[in-house]
């Protein structure tokens, strides 16, 4: 885990300490981190989003500083907790912005409250497409705690982390976030996170790939503002699920960053930035209305949509 360079709070919530970074004033956005990860992915961006909004980003349960306990780590049970943590820090409203797992997390709280969300921005998302990195799909394989238990022993943990830190300095596209991989690694070092890590796994995705997708709801998002930021160079979810995106919520705005791979918003953190506040300062947050909810979910989508759009390049800073 990197060390935080943002003041960590704890909050107990039915009997599990969290752990969150609540800084600036403003409107509130909500940053979820993905797999693995914790707050810090969130850091190059904290402080530029602090200057005019609140920014919480938490360590979601299993992940980071919060505890790791035997509990319910499916996108429901973490849209939950990011209510009840929003709750108990009396914030009623908020953008929420989930990256790659966190994407899910954010979408499925924007449909489980969309009373409470104002928009939504998903970064390298999950749930717009069954591909993802075999490294992923291997957690849900019989005999990962074994090979893990081998893999993250002292030894063997520095010198495959010293490994992937190397290759990500190489300027390859193909190896451009083994350094962040590396980072995520490390953490599995610890018996409970891997635990946590595999039943998070094995609640979106088996052998075949991603099985929790938005596809179905995507309708929903209507009535919401919707961003959708990519890297270019992702290995780890395709860079086409942008394009699936797109065909899903033809409102949303979609911006590929160059020059980026699986976490844009480190690759790139003022482009970033600046692409986040513009969505927030050109769009009038969410009303929610249950009359118009109750009339999207009797229409729903009417037959299937293809996958095909075209998405907006932007040039990196």
């Amino acid at each position: 885990m990197t060390e935080s360079q943002h003041d960590v709070q704890y909050l107990t919530i039915h009997g599990h300490r969290r752990a969150f970074v609540k800084v600036g004033q403003g409107p509130a956005v909500l940053l979820l981190h993905g797999l693995g990860c914790d707050h810090t992915t969130w850091t190059p961006i904290i402080d530029t989003l602090a200057k005019r909004y609140t920014v919480i980003a938490p360590d979601l349960l299993g992940h980071g500083r919060s505890d790791k306990p035997r509990a319910d780590y499916s996108v429901g049970g973490y849209a939950n907790g990011m209510r009840d943590l929003l709750t108990v820090l009396g914030i009623d409203k908020v953008t929420v912005v989930g990256h790659s797992f966190g994407g899910g997390v954010a979408m499925q709280f924007a449909y489980q409250f969309p009373e409470r969300t104002e928009r939504m921005m998903l970064v390298a998302s999950g749930g717009l497409g069954p591909e993802v990195t075999p490294i992923i799909r291997a957690i849900t394989t019989p005999g990962y705690h074994q090979v893990m238990s081998v893999l993250t022993a002292p030894g063997v943990r520095h010198v495959g982390i010293a490994g992937m830190r190397a290759l990500s300095g190489t300027g390859w596209k193909s190896t451009r976030d083994l350094a962040e991989v590396a980072d995520i690694f490390d953490t599995f070092k610890d018996p409970d996170a891997r635990h946590a890590i595999r039943h998070v796994v094995r609640a979106v995705v088996d052998w075949k790939g991603q099985i929790v997708t938005m596809a179905d709801r995507a309708y929903l998002t209507d009535a919401m503002p919707m961003s959708v930021v990519w890297g270019r160079d992702d290995k780890v979810i395709p860079v086409r699920h942008a394009s699936n995106a797109a065909a899903l919520a033809p409102l949303a705005r979609i911006e590929v960053i160059p020059n980026a791979g699986h976490f844009p918003h480190k690759d790139h953190p003022q482009r970033f930035a600046k692409i986040l506040h513009e969505f927030i300062r050109s769009t009038q947050p969410a009303t929610y209305s249950r009359a118009k909810w109750r009339n999207l979910l009797r229409n729903g989508q009417v037959g299937p949509i293809s996958p095909v759009a075209t998405v907006t390049s932007i040039t990196s800073a």
